[in-house]
């Protein structure tokens, strides 16, 4: 039986889709690829089709997930007066439901440690997939020039992926919302300095 043309393109995107949250919610080490092939009723080689190493898998998953998460930031953004963008994004970000939902939230908070130990040819092309995401948010952060907004949108997202990492182990709830709390009120000032 022969395929129609568009379901290899469809097929390699439910792989990226279903990898992008199997990474981020058990890391590459994890999230094998027979596994994960075999959850989405597909044959162990029927991925090299698709991609060439799961390193080729894990840029592609990197960056839906980066594109999931500014789906969801743009969202925070809908019916936002002028000037509050800012402060919606940073309570969008470390709100309860992000720091609760490991597998869809931040791939930074959930697999940087990770990154840093793949090989450079993967981390360099990280790296532009992040610096794009992170221009993307600058617009949003006040600074006299583009590159002191970058630089800013750059802390912040460290700052704030390192924050939901310390919020996932606080166990007691209510200390875990405080904490975010606190973090939400720190980053909106300081990012307005």
């Amino acid at each position: 039986m022969r395929y129609p043309s568009e379901h290899k393109q469809q097929t390699r995107q439910r792989i990226v889709k279903a990898a992008s949250r199997r990474f981020r919610s058990r890391g590459t080490e994890g999230a094998t690829i027979g596994t994960l092939m075999h959850d989405l009723r597909l044959t162990h080689g029927g991925f090299y089709r698709h991609f060439d190493n799961k390193e080729e898998l894990f840029i592609e998953a990197f960056g839906e997930s980066l594109e999931d998460l500014s789906r969801n930031m743009r969202s925070a953004l809908e019916d936002v007066p002028p000037g509050d963008e800012l402060k919606a994004l940073i309570n969008r970000y470390l709100s309860g439901e992000h720091s609760d939902n490991v597998a869809g939230g931040c791939p930074v908070a959930t697999l940087a440690a990770e990154v840093a130990r793949r090989p450079p040819k993967t981390r360099a092309a990280l790296l532009q997939i992040l610096k794009s995401h992170i221009a993307k948010t600058a617009k949003f952060i006040p600074g006299a020039t583009e590159e002191e907004r970058v630089r800013k949108a750059r802390v912040l997202l460290s700052g704030m992926a390192g924050t939901l990492n310390i919020a996932r182990v606080i166990v007691d709830e209510g200390q875990r919302r405080q904490f975010l709390e606190d973090a939400k009120k720190f980053y909106f000032e300081a990012a307005q300095k």
